[in-house]
């Protein structure tokens, strides 16, 4: 089902108590954007674009730029629990297309937001910053002026066509700016405004029936937050599909800002969500323990789990069906949208634990299997988050991370080319493979690829290149550090020959 800021507050007791009961939660996010990338003095700028050659430290701060500069636009949530039938019940999706994500998203917020939305209650200077909040609020403002000046007490007007946190804004800056007005909310979308005297007006402030008490803006400016403390507090195990970028979204927006330390974003995390599961890691593993084949996107997994290939359409397959009330997604595809993609990483891992379950068993699988015994079986991949072209395969989120092993780095001197820079590099070697390229010196830059084939390829084509001299980079050799170092030890070692032999033989004093 669909929920956004009009409803969403209804819809709470709800998601609790389905989260409460769940088994695990699968989830996926979409962003306004990944990553930028710009062009700089004529290099290929990293940006906050993924290489080969970033360590987990640089990538977090990467992607740390990308998240700070983005928003999320949509918030998929599939709740799994066990039926008595042995059914999955898919239950939720959160946003939708972007205008309806502008018209009626969940408002949302962190805590160092709180704080200072909680303080400016306290202090009652509460300000409106966002630009679409005051267009809203000019309008509202100047249809109670015309209306107030011929308005005679307890009559009443209707603003119309508000939305979400807007209903709370409108009331709240129309009752600061105008000592003899009250207002509340009718609906969902509309707000009544009533003109009172000073007197009916203090009453109506001091009344605990007032919908805009401190607590209630508070509870209602939290937003989507409400349900992620909820997540928070219900420990269950959190599935998502690479979901490094969608776990540092949900720490900057609903918990804190990024910290500057990678580690501290790793320990706050495990301390939020104790048991992560990447469906892309688990099945990047089991293509060659099952004979799994290569396919890349979300889709192409829960197809090739869902076809008869690997035969584990079972009587002890765990069966996945909809909620009686969400069953949008069964009658059609929906690719990209994070509630469906959701849907897919909840279906991924458990099709992909039982496959597990079924290699580890011979086949001889217990009646029933029960969600424990396929995290028994997934133990291995629990808190190791994919690490998309980098120095390590996963992020491990309770532990170190375990190194990546690369082909050969290459390192590519220049002679008799001058000027040549990154990107030109880059796009010699685009047609033939692609390599992930760094400057090392004026005339060297570094090469790495994720492939074998592409390292041979390159050092056989390029053997006799007129102008690119293509080596494997040895640390003694190439680095400027050591050469550095050698060159300084050679010109130390060379002034204390020549001190020796200028010096002459020593002699002796008597």
């Amino acid at each position: 089902m669909d929920v956004g800021a009009a409803d969403f507050g209804r819809s709470l007791p709800r998601l609790r108590g389905r989260v409460r009961r769940a088994a695990f939660l699968a989830f996926d996010m979409e962003f306004t954007g990944l990553h930028s990338a710009s062009l700089q003095n004529d290099k290929l700028s990293s940006g906050s674009v993924p290489s080969l050659f970033d360590s987990p430290v640089e990538r977090y701060l990467k992607a740390k730029q990308s998240v700070q500069r983005f928003t999320v636009t949509q918030l998929g949530l599939a709740i799994f629990s066990n039926e008595s039938s042995n059914n999955i019940q898919f239950l939720s999706h959160y946003g939708f297309d972007y205008n309806k994500f502008l018209k009626d998203g969940i408002p949302y917020m962190n805590e160092a937001q709180e704080k200072i939305l909680h303080q400016q209650l306290l202090e009652g200077s509460r300000k409106v910053s966002s630009t679409l909040d005051r267009d809203v609020l000019k309008k509202a403002i100047d249809e109670v002026t015309c209306w107030i000046t011929e308005a005679k007490e307890e009559e009443t007007m209707i603003l119309q066509d508000l939305s979400g946190y807007q209903m709370l804004e409108v009331q709240l800056v129309l009752r600061q700016a105008l000592q003899n007005v009250w207002t509340q909310p009718l609906g969902i979308k509309k707000v009544v405004v009533k003109k009172v005297s000073p007197q009916r007006r203090r009453l109506l402030e001091n009344s605990p029936y007032d919908c805009c008490q401190k607590e209630l803006i508070l509870l209602s400016a939290r937003g989507f937050t409400n349900l992620f403390q909820i997540l928070v507090q219900a420990k269950k195990p959190l599935v998502g599909h690479n979901m490094l970028m969608d776990l540092m979204h949900l720490h900057d927006k609903f918990y804190k800002p990024l910290p500057e330390s990678y580690e501290e974003f790793k320990r706050n995390i495990h301390n939020l969500f104790p048991v992560l599961l990447d469906t892309k890691t688990v099945t990047k593993s089991i293509w060659k323990k099952c004979q799994f084949p290569r396919v890349s996107s979300l889709m192409e997994v829960y197809a090739v789990l869902c076809s008869s290939n690997l035969n584990i359409k079972d009587s002890m397959c765990p069966e996945i069906a909809f909620a009686s009330d969400c069953s949008r997604y069964a009658e059609k595809k929906s690719p990209h949208e994070a509630g469906y993609d959701a849907f897919l990483c909840g279906s991924v891992l458990l099709k992909s634990a039982h496959l597990l379950l079924c290699t580890s068993t011979d086949g001889a699988v217990e009646a029933d299997p029960s969600f424990p015994q396929y995290l028994s079986v997934l133990a291995e991949y629990l808190n190791k988050v994919n690490f998309i072209r980098g120095g390590v395969s996963s992020i491990n989120f309770s532990g170190e991370d375990v190194p990546c092993h690369h082909p050969p780095l290459l390192v590519v001197h220049v002679r008799g080319w001058p000027g040549l820079n990154e990107r030109e590099i880059y796009q010699e070697f685009k047609a033939l493979c692609h390599f992930d390229v760094r400057r090392l010196s004026k005339n060297q830059f570094l090469l790495l690829s994720n492939k074998f084939k592409q390292v041979r390829l390159v050092l056989r084509d390029y053997k006799h290149h007129p102008h690119l001299r293509i080596s494997v980079y040895r640390h003694w050799r190439h680095s400027p550090g050591v050469s550095c170092l050698l060159q300084v030890s050679g010109v130390v070692a060379l002034w204390s020959l020549l001190a020796f032999v200028l010096g002459g033989a020593p002699r002796c004093l008597f």
